[in-house]
C-alpha cells in the first residue's frame, strides 16, 4: 500500500483525532498538525505545505522556522509508521539558504 493511500486512510476529526485503521493506533494533533495531514494526503510537498501554513494560520515567521516545525511533525509520522523517513529530506530551498548563510550546512 502506498504511504498517500495511507494517510487517505486516517480518520481525521476536527477536533484533532486521528485513528489508523491499519494499526488502530491514535493520536491527537492540534490545528496544525491537521493542516500538515491534509496538506500530506493532497501530495503537497514540504514545501508547499510551509507556504500553506503561511497562508491558513497568517504567520509572518521566516520559512525556515516553519519548515523545522513540519519537519518535528513529520518525524513523529515516521516513529508512528505513517511516512518513510525519505519524506524527512524534502526541505524548503528557502529554509536551506538560510541556514546556510548562518554557517548551519555545509
Amino acid at each position: 500500500m502506498s504511504t498517500l493511500a495511507r494517510l487517505k486512510d486516517l480518520a481525521l476529526s476536527e477536533s484533532g483525532f486521528v485513528f489508523d485503521p491499519y494499526t488502530g493506533a491514535t493520536f491527537t494533533a492540534n490545528a496544525t498538525g491537521l493542516s500538515v495531514l491534509r496538506s500530506l494526503r493532497e501530495g503537497l510537498s514540504r514545501p508547499q505545505i510551509v507556504e500553506r501554513l503561511r497562508d491558513e494560520f497568517h504567520t509572518d515567521g521566516a520559512a525556515s522556522h516553519l519548515d523545522s516545525d513540519v519537519g518535528d511533525f513529520l518525524r513523529l509520522l515516521v516513529q508512528q509508521a505513517l511516512v518513510p523517513a525519505s519524506w524527512l529530506s524534502d526541505v524548503a530551498p528557502d529554509a536551506t539558504a538560510s541556514q546556510a548563510a548562518a554557517g548551519g550546512v555545509s
